[in-house]
């Protein structure tokens, strides 16, 4: 297998390596971009026109996509895996990984879209530094985009795989790219209706990829991931990678969809929100309940039938997001 097919063992011991590009024996280039970054280009005459990025450890301490996207490039590096799409295999958060932390100053998947430059420290640059990856990638016309950012929640899910869809205004929602997910093994898909800060969000806003987070079970660290079952996703991947994904019917059949009814925003220390600490994510909340308490009286209760609460965070930062509340949504406005 080639070096550069170690792009983990890199990031993780923080040296550059001794080559920069490698080929493989039939032609796949391998082009280490910077730390964390790798990029992947198929050979001449095979290229299918599909520009893949493939982000893990945005929080350093998900480790289980860290360990399925070291399975791809092993596959890429050593000939198992033969590209037709070009690749970007980026490792978000290089120094959170290291420290298994979730990150070191604060949340970089909160500084995208023009926040680092109201920020500092080493989540800001960071940000930055992965928008450039993405742009630079991203840069050749006339190609179809597709970024998956993949990730695993703080807390246990009622719903345990499952992908949240950027907004941009004007632009659709994608009935194709929900049956590729669904084909992948996630189980329902939050169709969100405001910009965002993540980093889906950018390169789905800015720079027009189709672009998803996808939540993949619970954080746990590096070696204890059996409970976290990416075959489905591995294969997709793969296939997607490869060129050879098979036909699949155009219904939704097996996959939920939820869109946003409320944020919740935390506005100042005495914020409280009147949930369990173990909440489970996709929890159903009765109407007229209590959800949060914040200064001037500001409350939240719920009003919506079928409603549930994902994201519940009440240590986020003032005037960030400190959970989301869904509804069931019927699909009608998909392109």
């Amino acid at each position: 297998m080639l070096a550069l097919g170690k792009l983990l063992e890199l990031t993780l011991a923080g040296r550059e390596p001794a080559q920069q590009t490698q080929v493989t024996v039939e032609g796949v280039r391998l082009r280490w971009r910077g730390e964390g970054a790798l990029e992947v280009s198929p050979p001449e005459g095979k290229d299918n026109g599909l520009d893949l990025l493939l982000s893990a450890g945005i929080h350093g301490n998900e480790t289980a996509p860290i360990e399925l996207l070291e399975k791809l490039l092993h596959g890429v590096a050593s000939g198992e895996i033969k590209p037709r799409s070009r690749v970007l295999f980026l490792f978000g958060n290089p120094e959170a990984i290291r420290k298994g932390e979730r990150y070191i100053e604060q949340d970089i998947n909160r500084l995208f879209n023009g926040r680092h430059e109201q920020a500092s420290g080493p989540e800001a640059q960071r940000a930055a530094v992965l928008e450039k990856f993405a742009e630079t990638f991203f840069k050749v016309p006339g190609r179809d985009r597709l970024h998956y950012d993949l990730h695993t929640a703080i807390r246990g899910s009622k719903i345990e795989q499952f992908a949240l869809y950027p907004y941009k205004e004007g632009r659709q929602h994608s009935r194709r790219e929900l049956v590729r997910l669904r084909e992948a093994g996630m189980e329902a898909v939050l169709l969100q209706s405001k910009p965002s800060i993540t980093f889906s969000a950018f390169t789905y806003e800015q720079l027009d990829a189709e672009a998803f987070t996808l939540e993949l079970g619970k954080a746990r660290p590096f070696g204890q991931n059996e409970q976290v079952n990416l075959d489905r996703l591995e294969t997709r991947l793969r296939q997607i990678i490869e060129g050879n994904e098979p036909a699949a019917d155009d219904t939704l059949d097996g996959l939920q969809l939820f869109s946003v009814a409320r944020e919740i925003i935390k506005h100042s220390d005495h914020f409280r929100l009147h949930l369990p600490a173990d909440i489970e994510n996709f929890t159903e909340l009765s109407k007229g309940a209590l959800l949060a308490e914040d200064l001037a009286e500001t409350r939240w209760v719920v009003e919506e039938e079928g409603a549930r609460i994902i994201f519940p965070n009440p240590k986020v930062r003032n005037g960030l997001r400190a959970g989301i509340l869904i509804v069931p949504d019927s699909g009608q406005r998909l392109g």
